[in-house]
């Protein structure tokens, strides 16, 4: 009998060794799990990372797991759902760009909760990391879900789900039972990410993954999952109308040799170096060159935003981008984006508060900025993130700038140092620089660490 694409991803995940892994996975590994708690530990204190603490501290478990930034522990299903709205909130945390595009970063709270819970060393955490990178962003390779309406977090459930159950130590049949519980109840709605933006923007990949997380550890139990999950008379391929063909021979057993060896996809996703949409960094590093060339912002005209089709789509083209009346539509709006890094000169927390975003001038300004599809940004993509920022005065003069791979892309990658910089940004300002330099050396040295116990205590807030 053929395989199912379920029993092909359970004896991936059991075969999968930390010995395995390429030295540059490893070190990437350290890279994401140092950018994700530099950006949960950033956004902790903002309002859904604050709800999600206080609904899960009604609630505690004698073999659960810590809620980042605390010294409360949860189910580890809560507890993946409370860390992974603080990783993912800023949107600021890393990104995948295909078919599908996703912030595989995200998986790492699920990772660090279950490996907490079951016990798990360090060089376990890194082998459950680059095994959910690599199954989140084959599935991202394999189909678009938003062009049916569907968001991308829905591949997450699966991800977290094989990544728990590797932690877990579970059985082949005991992970694709994972799988298929993850998988029945898994899609979720695009609705998420369009229009005016709310709190669950940020907070849709925490729920994947607290579904994830719960799947296998009903799987752990015992309880079995309906399946063929992927090829069924109802399953995933039919209801959301894609086809998986692909994925499967991407987790053949043993590896296909390859320099970088197995579950190393991480070592193509990207990096943010400003915290906004991907889509619009590009755009940001393109006004920042340009503000430079002006001396007086007051003379500018209007501004003209050439970008593919794809940015178009998902932060560039509804009325709402050009008002935006929350974080979450501010942060995801190629127009404001490019505007505020033009006016402000920089792009920090402070661009997506309610005082700026919102300020009656800056609307005025927007008035009078457009986006264009440029068909030639759109055949680079994805393997280029391309944006042209045209900026004329009022004297007649045209600036004009072009950015195909920006800072932290995976072909244009940040150094050690300039990720350290950025890690110290979002955290130094609550922990001092000592704390975090304790935070960065534990990391660097994650596989030889017993647990991640010691990690979790290096992360409470004051």
């Amino acid at each position: 009998m053929t395989k199912t694409l379920a029993d092909q991803l359970a004896e991936y995940t059991c075969a999968l060794r930390f010995e395995d892994l390429s030295s540059e996975t490893v070190h990437e590994v350290k890279r994401r799990v140092i950018d994700s708690i530099g950006c949960a530990l950033g956004a902790w204190r903002e309002e859904p990372c604050r709800i999600a603490r206080q609904v899960a501290c009604d609630f505690s478990a004698k073999q659960g797991a810590t809620m980042i930034g605390t010294h409360h522990q949860v189910p580890p299903d809560w507890a993946a759902f409370a860390t992974g709205c603080c990783i993912r909130y800023f949107d600021y945390n890393d990104t995948y760009l295909s078919k599908e595009p996703a912030h595989p970063s995200d998986n790492i709270a699920a990772v660090l909760v279950v490996a907490e819970s079951a016990g798990a060393k360090g060089d376990g955490v890194i082998t459950a990391i680059a095994l959910a990178y690599e199954v989140q962003c084959r599935f991202c390779d394999a189909a678009s879900l938003r062009a049916r309406g569907w968001d991308h977090v829905t591949y997450g459930a699966f991800s977290t789900a094989l990544a728990s159950a590797k932690l877990m130590k579970l059985s082949e049949d005991k992970t694709r039972h994972a799988v298929n519980i993850a998988g029945v109840a898994s899609a979720a709605m695009r609705q998420a990410r369009v229009g005016e933006l709310s709190h669950w923007k940020g907070v849709a990949f925490a729920n994947a993954a607290r579904h994830g997380v719960y799947s296998a550890l009903l799987a752990r139990a015992g309880m079995t999952g309906p399946g063929p999950i992927f090829e069924g008379q109802m399953g995933f391929e039919k209801q959301l109308g894609v086809s998986l063909d692909n994925v499967a021979e991407k987790f053949a057993v043993p590896w296909i040799p390859s320099q970088t060896g197995p579950a190393s996809m991480i070592l193509n996703t990207s990096i943010k170096y400003w915290p906004a949409e991907y889509h619009s960094q590009s755009a940001i590093e393109a006004a920042l060159f340009l503000r430079e060339q002006i001396d007086n912002l007051s003379q500018i005209a209007s501004v003209v935003i050439e970008s593919h089709d794809a940015a178009v789509d998902i932060i560039g083209s509804e009325p709402e981008k050009w008002k935006p009346e929350t974080r979450e539509t501010a942060d995801h709006s190629l127009p404001y984006i490019t505007a505020i890094a033009l006016i402000d000169g920089e792009v920090t927390d402070a661009q997506f508060q309610p005082r700026r975003f919102a300020d009656p001038s800056i609307w005025k300004f927007l008035e009078n900025v457009r986006v264009e599809r440029n068909g030639e940004l759109t055949a680079l993509y994805p393997q280029a993130v391309a944006n042209i920022v045209h900026v004329t005065l009022k004297n007649g003069r045209t600036l004009t700038k072009r950015v195909d791979y920006p800072l932290g892309n995976a072909k244009n990658p940040v150094s050690d140092v300039e990720l350290e910089g950025k890690f110290l940004r979002l955290v130094r300002p609550a922990l001092g620089r000592d704390h975090c330099a304790k935070i960065l050396e534990h990391i660097w040295a994650l596989d030889q660490q017993h647990s991640v116990q010691n990690l979790m205590k290096l992360l409470r807030m004051p």
